[in-house]
């Protein structure tokens, strides 16, 4: 047992996306923490497809995917914001044209690039295990400055999240925090591209802080376990898709999910056990209260 855990750390390759899923696990976990009380999936869906033509056009001229992908991912935020301030234009519109128009200039970009179609699974599942050390150097640099936002303007993101309508009566600028916050999302997504690639990458985002979520009622312990949580489903999709000699993204995308499920069942305030408890006791304290109340009632 103990050499079927520690043989994979002993390539390279698998160090290397060890460190990369340590990342990612920690960026997506506290930036996610926002997506998911704010309700904002479909527009870390929207974006997720939104740079993929950034991440074609990068691999046709030979540069790291995280370049072309943040430059298509800022303007796709930036769009959003703008055109969801037109009164005609509804937010959802605004992602659902912006959206489908970047994904589509890139499903034309690698229609007529046919050397490049037997990449189209790299380029949408990711490839982790092909991480370099300079792409891990990459990502660190963008997750700290992402982190370092973050926490720079913590009060204010959780306020906006909580109550944008106290935050905006209080004074601060809450279409620029909104538009920090898209920012915020889209470099996560960038960052977390070459790990599980443009269709999974909204499960490292929602699916950590979800798990999180069911587990405390505490934004802060919120901001801790999700991370963990997103770590933890990094070292058992990469074991997992060693041994099982599966595709390592959507390895890590399943035991990222089989760990929301297991909260999602035992979660000790907000799980389903814990509910089917508390019903059961409260049958089980009728049941045992209405003979008496008859008997109230007779006397």
């Amino acid at each position: 047992m103990i050499s079927w855990l520690i043989e994979p750390w002993t390539f390279s390759f698998m160090q290397r996306a060890l460190a990369e899923v340590a990342i990612v696990g920690l960026v997506c976990g506290v930036v996610g923490c926002f997506v998911v009380l704010r309700g904002l999936a479909f527009i870390g869906d929207a974006l997720a497809h939104a740079v993929f033509p950034g991440v074609v056009l990068s691999y046709m001229v030979d540069k790291t995917v995280i370049l072309g992908a943040l430059v298509f991912g800022v303007i796709t935020a930036l769009g959003i914001g703008l055109l969801g301030r037109n009164r005609r234009v509804s937010e959802d519109s605004a992602i659902g044209i912006l959206f489908a128009a970047f994904f589509a200039l890139g499903v034309v970009l690698i229609s007529r690039e046919v050397g490049f179609r037997r990449d189209v699974a790299s380029l949408l599942f990711g490839n982790i295990l092909g991480i370099s050390s300079t792409d891990i150097l990459t990502t660190l640099v963008l997750a700290a400055v992402v982190l370092s936002v973050t926490l720079l303007l913590l009060k204010e993101l959780t306020l906006v999240a909580f109550d944008s309508t106290m935050a905006r009566a209080a004074g601060y600028p809450v279409f620029t925090l909104d538009m920090v916050l898209l920012l915020l999302v889209t470099t996560t997504i960038v960052i977390s591209l070459q790990a599980v690639g443009n269709v999974l990458v909204l499960a490292l985002v929602v699916t950590p802080p979800a798990t999180a979520r069911l587990l405390t009622d505490r934004l802060g312990r919120m901001l801790v376990v999700s991370p963990i949580v997103g770590f933890l489903s990094g070292v058992v999709g990469l074991l997992g898709s060693y041994h099982a000699d599966t595709a390592a993204g959507a390895s890590i995308v399943l035991a990222s999910t089989a760990f929301f499920l297991a909260a999602l069942a035992g979660a000790p305030r907000h799980g389903l056990i814990a509910g089917w408890i508390q019903r059961r006791r409260g049958e089980h304290h009728v049941h045992h209260y209405h003979p008496m109340d008859e008997e109230a009632e007779g006397a």
